[in-house]
């Protein structure tokens, strides 16, 4: 069993198909996936995608590229909204010093919102993080220090100091795709010391298909490439990761009924 831990099923590539995308999925021994927020204000399509189908779960969030789009968002709203009974997360929000769409000021203060509507509903919150590991590490040991709240590192590209910082704070680490990618070793090191009851898996669906299908629209399917390398990289067998991942996810996203 395998739970792809973010997607994004309201996107072209996928919602014009997704009823094949699930099927698929299940054929592929994916069991469950999360579709991922970038905009509150589209807060219903994702609702509606996670109420039609029983191993769809959802999140609330503005992604770090739109922060500016959304500062009108409140922790209050991320709050209410995250009460719907499908929506299993806050996020995703961070930051991303690669494309920088937005001003890093409001990136910082929009995923600040977001860690704050975490403690307080104790949903974990979906962190992007991106070429900012200085930044997001401080902001991560600040917010921490004003109170724990569960947070996953998805997508994880860092290097290994902002692994082992999120690590000390009790945080979660997930490996998409990217993790099979030729120049991707950095990664694999950091796959190799996560603790067993710390990691997830993930596609980031369309994006950043796994080989062999780099190239393609992503979907979450090809999880299970992420999931085998994974297993080649910590010596352990496809099934013994996809129990881990498995009961990590349902650790983490505890108010997912398990399926």
């Amino acid at each position: 069993m395998l739970i792809d831990s973010h997607c994004h099923l309201d996107f072209p590539d996928l919602a014009a198909d997704i009823d094949g995308v699930l099927q698929r999925a299940t054929a592929a021994g994916v069991d469950g996936m999360v579709t991922i927020s970038t905009h509150v204000e589209k807060f219903s399509t994702y609702a509606a995608i996670a109420e039609r189908y029983r191993n769809v779960w959802c999140s609330v969030g503005t992604h770090p590229h739109h922060a500016d789009q959304e500062l009108h968002i409140t922790t209050d709203d991320l709050i209410r909204l995250s009460a719907h009974q499908r929506c299993i997360a806050v996020g995703e929000a961070g930051l991303d010093y690669f494309y920088d769409n937005a001003p890093r000021e409001a990136q910082a203060t929009g995923l600040r919102r977001h860690i704050a509507a975490a403690r307080i509903t104790g949903l974990p919150l979906v962190i992007h993080s991106r070429k900012c590991d200085e930044d997001m590490a401080a902001i991560l040991q600040d917010e921490a220090g004003q109170g724990a709240f569960p947070f996953l590192l998805h997508c994880f590209t860092a290097g290994e100091a902002l692994a082992r910082t999120a690590l000390d704070l009790g945080g979660y680490i997930s490996f998409s795709g990217i993790i099979t990618f030729r120049n991707a070793e950095e990664i694999r090191e950091v796959a190799k010391f996560v603790p067993a009851d710390r990691y997830l898996v993930e596609t980031d669906a369309p994006y950043l298909a796994p080989i062999p299908h780099r190239g393609e629209s992503n979907e979450p399917s090809f999880v299970r490439h992420t999931a085998e390398k994974v297993a080649e990289v910590r010596g352990l067998s496809l099934e013994q990761v996809g129990a881990e991942t498995t009961a990590n996810f349902y650790r983490l996203f505890s108010k997912a009924s398990p399926l």
